[in-house]
């Protein structure tokens, strides 16, 4: 299968007065064409600033992509100077930020930013793009789109800018969209109607989708693939059902027993994972994971654990995944 892009132990850090940031520590997969990879794990795990790395938005001197590549369609985007990275980013890859009334200028007109990428990338006129950016409105299912494209932000709702935000990182039919946290802040039903967006504009357009989230319920219903990060580093990865019915990882084990279920006793408990994630300037000796991990053994908290491949492409950096004894030990946390 055709690889769109690849990432490869990807280390990005920044430089503090306290000491150095490991915000991504290692990072690496790939993308194929029309597939959902979904990026999941708690805030601060690293999953934004490895699409911010993708995209080149990290910011130096503070900022610094140390060591790794990223390859898009056998170019590689760190060797680029910024010109190329223009013509790349907003064209070939796009980005959905958290915060779309932060990502969208206030004294400009909704039309006008979103002809603005087609004006640069496709070399279109004026009134061309601002037709095309009606056009864009009205196919994420914004009403009256000859309107609303003359209207500023702040006159848009919280679901309206999103949409706005999607038809902007379509204009240029991108081979890759980024979504991260695409849903933040947004009500339950407005949640699933930008959800059911993606997905149908997906299959129209043949994108390839990186789905940033922390939230499971999000990445069980439209990612092909699942990568878990824990403290800047990949915990595990394999395809949502591996991920969800077979996780080797007890990071991965813990964020599914924190979600509510349909199956058990409304009165009991939740398992919320113990703790708070580990200081990216101090992560943890050995695995990242064993201060909070109420199965570490010795050797977790001196060796830090590489990916084991388990079956087929699933893998998990813990040193005990795929030992049938280690799991029969921890009878009980995956069912």
């Amino acid at each position: 299968m055709e690889t769109l892009l690849s990432v490869k132990d990807l280390k990005t850090y920044f430089t503090t007065r306290d000491g150095i940031v490991k915000a991504v520590d290692g990072v690496s997969f790939d993308l194929h064409p029309s597939e959902t990879l979904g990026v999941v794990g708690e805030s601060g795990s690293g999953k934004s600033v490895t699409a911010m790395s993708i995209m080149r938005l990290i910011q130096g001197p503070q900022g610094k992509i140390e060591a790794g590549s990223i390859t898009f369609r056998d170019q590689d985007v760190l060797a680029m100077d910024e010109e190329e990275v223009r013509h790349l980013r907003g064209d070939r890859i796009a980005m959905i930020f958290q915060d779309p009334m932060t990502s969208l200028n206030p004294v400009f007109r909704v039309g006008d930013q979103i002809a603005e990428s087609l004006i640069i990338h496709k070399g279109m006129n004026k009134k061309e793009s601002f037709a095309r950016a009606i056009e864009l409105l009205e196919l994420v299912g914004i009403p009256k789109p000859e309107s609303r494209a003359k209207d500023y932000p702040h006159q848009f709702s919280g679901g309206m800018r999103q949409r706005a935000m999607i038809a902007m990182a379509l204009a240029c039919d991108p081979d890759i969209l980024i979504a991260d946290e695409p849903t933040t802040a947004l009500d339950v039903t407005i949640q699933a109607q930008i959800l059911e967006l993606m997905m149908e504009l997906q299959r129209r357009t043949g994108s390839a989708i990186i789905m940033i989230t922390h939230d499971l319920g999000v990445v069980a219903d439209m990612a092909d693939r699942v990568l878990v990060m824990y403290a800047g580093r990949p915990v595990e990865f394999g395809t949502a059902d591996e991920v969800f019915y077979k996780p080797q990882h007890p990071y991965t084990w813990g964020l599914l027993d924190s979600l509510p279920r349909h199956d058990i006793d409304e009165k009991g408990n939740l398992c919320p994972i113990q703790g708070q994630p580990p200081s990216l300037i101090n992560v943890p000796t050995g695995c990242a994971f064993n201060p909070r991990c109420p199965y570490a053994k010795d050797r977790c908290r001196t060796e830090v654990p590489q990916i084991r491949d388990i079956e087929g492409k699933h893998g998990a950096a813990c040193h005990f995944a795929g030992d049938v004894d280690f799991f029969r030990g921890c009878a009980g946390v995956t069912s």
